[in-house]
């Protein structure tokens, strides 16, 4: 009797805790690109824009990134001309942090006046959320 009441108790407690989880909310996550190649000297940034909707992971990490770095590519290619690129993309749900980061990667590129750096507007490219 004693550890039948020890396993409704276990039971009942399991089923509490798991009723108040609450599923993750969707909140805003800041965007940035950077498109850099071995052959040209050009590197393309984008704004820091907002990818509105977005539920990062388990881990903090943005879900389906690759996906955007393939649109930055993508625009690269297809609206620039530009082949061989290679795109990364930096997110944050910090926008202050992540204008700190993205300064901090322009000033990497800035240091030995090796590399063009070229801005691209939101108004010309912007990141949009993959369909799931």
């Amino acid at each position: 009797m004693r550890h039948i009441r020890i396993c409704l108790w276990a039971v009942m407690a399991v089923m509490l805790c798991s009723a108040f989880t609450t599923k993750e909310k969707e909140k805003p996550v800041y965007v940035f690109g950077v498109g850099a190649s071995f052959k040209d000297s050009v590197v393309y940034f984008t704004e820091v824009q907002l990818v509105d909707s977005v539920v990062l992971d388990g881990n903090g990490f943005l879900p389906q990134r690759e996906v955007y770095a393939y649109q930055m590519k993508n625009f690269l290619e297809y609206q620039k001309g530009k082949a061989d690129y290679t795109c990364a993309i930096y997110f944050s749900e910090n926008r202050l942090k992540l204008e700190k980061e993205a300064s901090k990667v322009r000033k990497q590129y800035e240091k030995g006046n090796t590399y063009v750096l070229e801005n691209v507007k939101v108004a010309d490219f912007s990141f949009k959320k993959p369909e799931e």
